[in-house]
């Protein structure tokens, strides 16, 4: 099922035949750089079930994300219940994970506005949160580009106390139809 799209994406179900790709991403040092480690095959495939779970128990998740003129599966950007232990959870968070292939060309912008936009009007989110390690620049720079304002530092309780990942940054943005 194809859920929405924006100019050059598609948002729609995952496929047995994304696996392959999904699990060479989370074994990619480099698209796992802000993550504490990269996933082994097994990890990617419990992550798949958990993914396939919350779209059946929520009607929202991880959308596969797919270009329109390739065809070409290159990751994930959606929404995620966020439950660790939290001032500020539960939440729900939005995120992206893209194979390097498709970095540097504005998808995990232009695919996180039109998911925020889903989110707002169709599941009528009334606000979502996005959160990444303090040195993911990277993602930092997707949230204020689309829209999201930072509201607080903090340290997140899943992440070893000496790693330089621990300190998150945590940003908002509030459905503006409401």
């Amino acid at each position: 099922m194809i859920y929405f799209e924006s100019e050059r994406l598609l948002f729609r179900d995952w496929k047995e035949g994304d696996l392959p790709l999904f699990r060479k991403m989370n074994k990619d040092p480099l698209v796992m750089k802000y993550f504490p480690r990269v996933l082994e095959e097994e990890e990617t495939d419990s992550f798949y079930q958990r993914i396939q779970e919350e779209f059946n128990t929520s009607g929202y998740g991880l959308y596969a994300v797919e270009v329109k003129e390739t065809k070409e599966f290159i990751g994930y950007i959606g929404f995620h219940k966020a439950t660790f232990p939290s001032a500020f959870t539960p939440c729900i968070e939005i995120g992206w994970r893209l194979t390097p292939t498709a970095w540097g060309k504005g998808y995990a912008t232009e695919g996180a506005k039109a998911c925020l936009e889903y989110g707002f009007l169709k599941l009528n989110l009334s606000e979502v949160l996005s959160f990444t390690a303090k040195i993911n620049l990277p993602s930092e720079n997707v949230m204020k580009k689309i829209g999201m304002t930072k509201i607080t530092e903090f340290d997140h309780p899943n992440v070893n106390k000496s790693s330089p990942l621990r300190r998150h940054v945590l940003y908002e943005i509030r459905n503006p139809n409401l």
